[in-house]
């Protein structure tokens, strides 16, 4: 009798405290929304014949561009990002690749001056004669590079056992995911095709982890992949080739796994490994810059690593996303934390600039005015 009135009490005070939670997040939402995302009066007058006019041949604060966007965990290969280490930690349900043939690679991962070599298959691989009469399912990035769609015959071919080995679902049709698009290795490919398109500004990033890829806890020195950084100048200079405008993000939800292990953007010491980054990066490259972006939809970030653990870098725990939308819960520290880090950030860029367009008078060159995002 006595352990039943004990399950009764428990399951109470567990409903009372999920009522509290539920809403006590509640009422903090809506403060939020009453503060934040209030209507506003539309600056467009929808009974006007034209309702905005966009001028591309204009120049300065006139100019209207057209764009092309990448991030670094999108595209690039020999990445050993927390996405690729995410997509690795569960292996997903055989059930997910119904359907869908294995695709050879087109491309071994590249080396870092450009080469290239065989990359190891993802998961454990057999050989297999199969007969290929459908149509295969491939990457919409293979297609665009000219990847057969259609196989006839018999062959011995490579295919992935039942199990998949990532659970990143626009991995799951290419056996060989770590190569993304080879934008490392191979950045030509991509940007002739950005350039068919008509636009005017290529926006790209570079990756923290691939510069930083340990915590610099001694310094960084010996933690700074001075080679990786070189890389991306020279990167960034064949976009340049192109006669496009090179738009830098800094940070596009790609978290350092060293930085992920310690809680993150939850952490005010996250803030300042961020502007040793940003320092780097600034000082090397922001000559050739015309457009900065800081953080890439941080609140998307945020959301969907700290509060949801859907993303890498995050690992909430059950109290975490309980209390999440609280006024002191995840989702506003690691916000606090990279607006912070934001503010910083646009200070020392600006700072920068202003130098360059110092230097650059002095030397009678021109120098072209830079917006920041």
């Amino acid at each position: 009798m006595n352990l039943i009135t004990f399950f009764v009490s428990a399951t109470k005070l567990a409903g009372a405290l999920v009522t509290v939670t539920v809403a006590a997040n509640a009422f903090s939402f809506s403060r939020y929304r009453k503060k934040y995302l209030q209507r506003f009066r539309s600056p467009i007058d929808e009974s006007a014949g034209i309702l905005a006019s966009f001028n591309s041949e204009g120049e300065g604060e006139d100019e209207f561009f057209f764009g092309l966007a990448t991030a670094p965990a999108h595209v690039e290969d020999r990445l050993n990002d927390a996405w690729l280490q995410f997509a690795a930690d569960e292996p997903s349900d055989a059930s997910d690749q119904q359907g869908l043939q294995p695709a050879d690679a087109i491309m071994g991962s590249g080396e870092g001056d450009g080469g290239s070599q065989q990359a190891p298959m993802s998961g454990t691989a057999v050989n297999q004669t199969v007969k290929k009469k459908k149509s295969l399912k491939i990457a919409m990035e293979a297609m665009i590079r000219g990847f057969e769609k259609y196989v006839e015959g018999e062959e011995e071919v490579t295919a992935p056992k039942e199990e998949l080995h990532h659970k990143v679902a626009a991995w799951h049709n290419v056996p060989h995911p770590e190569e993304r698009l080879r934008f490392w290795s191979d950045p030509d490919t991509e940007l002739k095709l950005a350039k068919d398109t008509g636009i005017s500004v290529f926006r790209m990033g570079i990756d923290w982890a691939r510069i930083m890829p340990e915590e610099p806890v001694n310094g960084l020195k010996e933690t700074v992949n001075y080679a990786a950084l070189e890389r991306y100048k020279w990167i960034i200079n064949r976009v340049r080739s192109y006669g496009m405008k090179v738009m830098l993000t800094l940070f596009h939800h790609s978290l350092p796994p060293w930085a992920g292990e310690y809680g993150g953007w939850k952490l005010e010491k996250t803030v300042d490994y961020f502007m040793d980054f940003t320092r780097l990066v600034v000082d090397n490259v922001s000559d050739m810059i015309d457009y900065w972006v800081t953080f890439n939809e941080p609140h998307v970030f945020c959301m969907l690593t700290y509060c949801a653990g859907t993303w890498p870098g995050g690992n909430p725990d059950m109290l975490e996303v309980a209390t999440s939308a609280l006024p002191t819960g995840v989702f506003n520290q690691a916000m606090h934390w990279m607006a912070i880090a934001h503010s910083k950030a646009y200070d020392y860029i600006h700072d920068k600039r202003f130098l360059l367009l110092v230097e650059s008078l002095k030397n009678k060159e021109f120098c072209e005015d830079i917006s920041f995002i």
